[in-house]
């Protein structure tokens, strides 16, 4: 007996398959995606969409097969033929994401589709009823269900791939062409033969318009589908992008509005509820950010750069960055411009941190070159003044390393407090440690020195206990120096009075000698003051006026 297929029919069939074979590809990305209970509702919908489109595809073909006289379909088969491919098209999805199944995963589970969605056809077949007895070409028949394992095996090979739009494009197309030539080859394979008595048949809706209301409903609801797993894998990307802190934002090129994730109105410090803001003065814009603003998103929507824009939040010291950039559609029409935004309060913190320490480690570098050409004229003038006075190569040794050592004294003070402050008692503690403690006495509050002022004053106590444990009260028993100092004076100016007593005989001097000298320039010179010497007979006596620090010009 004569069969036939229209054309319509074939082409509705190919378009549900390949659209039913799309939504796989991307539906199976979500299931490979979840873990234990969270894929079952994907599994769900991913069955539904690939079982009843090839179901619908199957069904709209049968619409268009013509056997020469008027065919229905037994309500109850027909409905078996639904849930077969259904459960066989889970099953398969199933197995094939299970990955403790190895290697032999797929092929059971292209072989468990392949007979689910055959068995399908083959039900559909018998659910036929028409005015012809229905035979079969066993050849065509193994050809089917081995087409139909194939296609299985193909559509899940390519599902677990994760794949550009364009491959999936043409994997769908192809996996369209086989699930069809499955449906094609089966109904190859089959043999009508009229018999003597028509079997009555109901009358029922032209073919053509039912073939069209199914392929309408299958496609709306596979597209509903792939509207769902876009939908899903966007609120996937924004939890995953809102746990690490950051949020997401995009401007409408039509209606010109800003929308923003919810921990983008965290970060911008808005109330939550609102979704969209106004594109020409958003409720976060300062007024310094305007101008930056305006140009960033000209370059941007020009596509010329990424939009990148730093805004300062409320009246704080909080900041945060926008950055984004122009999405165009596959055409290149741009669509929307996207990004994230982030808190970069600690960055920039980071960056005033860092340029405040440049400039600091550039100062200190500077006040280092300073210090070392002024100590090494101090340790010159010391050198010069030492050789003048020493007796032989022995003496001036002798006396230049004892200066020398006072002198790293007061740098050791120096840099215990970072090269910036000494104090007076420091000073004179550290100079008089070798003496017994009846031999001297110190009296004054604390006095915090500058470094040029405490190298200074380091210099001058250690002339006068050098003079001293030589000539004066420190170099006989009894003897002994008291210290006293007090200020400041309206005029700024400190008082310090060396007074020692109980030794030798004193006289004065019939020539300034280094260490008078050194007195007289350190106090004239760093410590901006004078000194008097009393050479008394009962001991000597010094009083200085000093300063602390240089005086501000």
């Amino acid at each position: 007996m004569h069969h036939d297929h229209g054309i319509v029919f074939v082409a509705l069939s190919y378009a549900v398959a390949a659209l039913a074979a799309w939504t796989a590809l991307d539906l199976f990305q979500r299931i490979q995606d979840r873990d234990g209970r969270d894929r079952l509702p994907w599994l769900a919908v991913a069955s539904l969409a690939m079982g009843g489109g090839v179901w619908s595809m199957h069904f709209i073909a049968m619409l268009g097969f013509d056997p020469g006289a008027p065919v229905r379909y037994e309500p109850g088969l027909t409905i078996l033929s639904f849930l077969l491919a259904v459960a066989g098209t889970g099953s398969a999805f199933l197995a094939a994401s299970r990955v403790q199944l190895g290697p032999a995963r797929l092929p059971l589970a292209a072989t468990a589709m392949g007979l689910a969605i055959a068995l399908m056809h083959y039900v559909g077949m018998a659910a036929m009823r028409t005015a012809a007895a229905v035979d079969w070409r066993p050849g065509l028949v193994a050809l089917s269900v081995a087409i139909s394992i194939a296609a299985s095996g193909a559509a899940l090979w390519a599902a677990g791939r994760r794949t550009s739009v364009i491959w999936r494009t043409g994997a769908a197309a192809a996996l369209g062409v086989a699930v069809a030539g499955m449906h094609y080859t089966g109904m190859a394979a089959l043999v009508l033969e009229p018999t003597a008595a028509a079997t009555p048949v109901d009358d029922m809706a032209p073919p053509l318009a039912i073939a069209i209301a199914i392929a309408a409903v299958t496609m709306l609801i596979l597209l509903l589908a792939l509207g769902a797993s876009v939908a899903e894998q966007r609120s996937q990307l924004l939890d995953v992008i809102e746990a690490g802190g950051v949020g997401y934002w995009e401007i409408g090129l039509r209606d010109r509005t800003i929308r923003l994730s919810d921990r983008a109105r965290a970060l911008f410090d808005l109330p939550p509820g609102q979704a969209t803001y106004p594109f020409d003065n958003p409720p976060w814009l300062r007024p310094e950010n305007v101008a930056e603003r305006s140009d960033a998103l000209r370059r941007a929507l020009a596509g010329e750069a990424p939009y990148d824009v730093e805004f300062r939040i409320g009246d704080g010291d909080r900041w945060v960055q926008a950055h984004g950039s122009l999405v165009r559609s596959r055409s290149g029409r741009p669509l929307k411009l996207a990004g994230v935004i982030r808190d970069v309060t600690d960055r920039r913190r980071a960056f005033a941190d860092l340029e405040a320490s440049e400039r600091r480690q550039k100062l200190l570098i500077n006040e280092l070159n300073h210090r070392v050409k002024n100590t090494l004229a101090t340790i010159q003038s010391i050198a010069a003044l030492t050789s003048r006075k020493a007796a032989s190569t022995e003496d001036f040794a002798r006396q230049f390393q004892a200066r020398l050592i006072a002198l790293s004294e007061t740098h050791n003070l120096l840099t215990a407090r970072g090269w910036e402050q000494a104090t007076l008692d420091e000073l004179l503690a550290k100079e008089m440690r070798p003496y017994s403690s009846d031999q001297f006495r110190l009296d004054g509050a604390e006095v915090m020195l500058e470094a040029p002022q405490a190298l200074a004053m380091g210099m001058v106590i250690h002339e006068l206990a050098t003079n001293a444990a030589k000539h004066g009260a420190l170099s006989v028993d009894g003897g002994a120096v008291e210290v006293r100092w007090s200020g400041p004076d309206p005029a700024g100016l400190y008082a310090l009075d060396w007074v020692e007593q109980g030794g030798p005989p004193v006289s004065a001097p019939t020539r300034s000698g280094f260490g008078s000298r050194l007195i007289s320039t350190s106090v004239k010179g760093d410590l901006c003051g004078e000194a008097a010497l009393d050479y008394a007979p009962d001991g000597l006596k010094v009083r200085m006026l000093f300063r602390t620090a240089a005086p501000r010009s």
